[in-house]
């Protein structure tokens, strides 16, 4: 596989045998490159800026500049790029606050390489990958806050629940334009839309959004 066709990857985190440990694996992936290292978020940023990649795994706890603030300010200057947070623990205010900040994955340290090289891949094809215990934890903050969000200021069009149903399913916008027979740009402007109508900051919570209110279709077969 050619460089022009790898994923290039940006690993921010204080811990530098955490890096090493992930720059080695990802070196054996034929379509991951990492491209840079930081110790901190304000580096992070830094070097999102300049070396412009396509996913940065970001650690939450760190100096100078925590993965949260780092989220933010990546998704404000450059919104293509992906994010996926890395962490040693599971808290409710930390994963919401990573997600509404603009993070589309959320692995466990503890988690084995290839489920990391997995997050990275999902967040490359626009899709969202969440540790199951991540998961269940925000299905359960979504069940408690259900009865303020079952009356929406504005309803969605037939066309919305057809791509939120497919956002259920974790499909990209790509994928998304082709099951639909639109473009990914149009894809992007419904998802786009959904968020505002639901009040929500992120496709991860448009999923979960849809799988709660049951929304999703189950396949036939």
């Amino acid at each position: 596989m050619n460089d022009a066709s790898r994923i290039r990857v940006l690993i921010v985190d204080d811990h530098s045998v955490v890096r090493m440990g992930l720059k080695v694996f990802f070196d054996l992936q034929d379509d991951i490159e990492v491209v840079g290292e930081a110790a901190d978020g304000s580096e992070g940023v830094a070097m999102a800026r300049r070396l412009e990649p396509d996913v940065v795994l970001m650690d939450l706890l760190m100096p100078n500049m925590d993965g949260i603030t780092a989220i933010g300010r990546i998704k404000a200057e450059r919104p293509e790029t992906e994010i996926v947070t890395m962490t040693s623990f599971i808290e409710e205010e930390k994963v919401t606050s990573a997600l509404e900040a603009g993070a589309s994955g959320y692995v466990l340290k503890d988690a084995d390489a290839e489920e990391v090289a997995g997050a990275v891949r999902a967040a490359f094809a626009g899709e969202v990958h969440l540790d199951p215990a991540v998961a269940r934890l925000l299905a359960q903050r979504m069940r408690n806050r259900k009865s303020n969000a079952d009356e929406l200021a504005e309803p969605l069009t037939d066309r919305e629940k057809d791509v939120l149903n497919l956002l259920g399913h974790g499909m990209s916008n790509k994928e998304i334009g082709a099951t639909l027979f639109i473009t990914e740009r149009t894809a992007r402007t419904y998802v786009s839309n959904i968020l505002g109508k639901l009040g929500l900051a992120s496709r991860t919570q448009a999923a979960l959004y849809a799988v709660e209110h049951k929304l999703v279709d189950t396949p036939k077969g």
